[in-house]
């Protein structure tokens, strides 16, 4: 019967291993260091990029969404729709298209840092929600004044078919 030396195979994959683990590391550190500045240039704390939940309610205060959005991402199968739907307003708010949605999801490790160390400008929260006051693009979203403007009626009849 043959005796095997296995500490030549052990030390290899123990190598190989700890390589692996430094560039998972340095792809993680590159990721944080350009949401940090993304999240600077938004006027937030960047050390918030850091942490794990929090770091998903300064994203909703970027784009401007409400916290009832933490519920959604919390739940499988939905959080992916809200995750994609998140990351497109953040791109968004500086002034980026759905490509560049695209980068941030599949390249996010390339892309974070090209958001935030690049000339991108934060050009405001891109949600309705936000840009309306209310509730998207409702025109019914005026919670004080559900029966409309009293002061101007609209009383002119439908146009006749």
């Amino acid at each position: 019967m043959q005796n095997y030396d296995s500490s030549a195979g052990a030390g290899f994959m123990s190598a190989f291993i700890g390589a692996y683990f430094i560039f998972i590391l340095f792809i993680w550190a590159l990721s944080v260091a350009g949401m940090w500045k993304t999240f600077e240039k938004a006027g937030k704390p960047g050390w918030a990029a850091i942490i794990p939940i929090y770091n998903i309610i300064i994203m909703l205060e970027i784009v401007g969404k409400p916290m009832i959005w933490i519920l959604w991402l919390l739940i499988p199968c939905v959080n992916i729709v809200f995750s994609v739907w998140l990351i497109n307003l953040m791109s968004k708010s500086f002034g980026k298209s759905e490509g560049y949605t695209i980068g941030l999801i599949f390249l996010g490790f390339i892309f974070w840092p090209m958001l935030g160390f690049g000339d991108a400008k934060y050009v405001g929260p891109s949600a309705a929600e936000a840009q309306n006051g209310g509730f998207g693009n409702n025109p019914f979203n005026n919670q004080n004044n559900p029966f409309g403007n009293q002061n101007n009626p609209n009383d002119t009849p439908p146009p006749a078919l």
